[in-house]
């Protein structure tokens, strides 16, 4: 990946319903974020996703998707993070 990107994830877990992917995906889109990869499945009842976006070039703040993530979280019932690539690297290492 080219240098300058501001690499973010996104990390998505709740009971599995329609529209989780759409919502959150059109969001980015409304804030001009990119998708640069996505992984989800469903496990038992439970939706599960991870996301890597990059906001480079978006004119959104960080705490404004934030907060927009939590309200959709909190309408689909679902748990709903995002942090820098870096603390995601440092709090998942092995």
């Amino acid at each position: 990946m080219e240098t300058g990107n501001e690499l973010l994830f996104i990390t998505v877990i709740g009971e599995d319903k329609k529209g989780i992917v759409a919502r959150i995906s059109t969001l980015l889109y409304e804030c001009d974020i990119n998708i640069e990869d996505i992984n989800q499945k469903i496990m038992g009842n439970y939706f599960v996703m991870i996301m890597l976006v990059n906001m480079k070039g978006s004119d959104h703040k960080l705490d404004k998707i934030r907060g927009e993530l939590e309200r959709i979280g909190n309408d689909l019932q679902l748990k709903i993070q995002i942090q820098h690539e870096n603390i995601f690297k440092m709090m998942h290492r092995v």
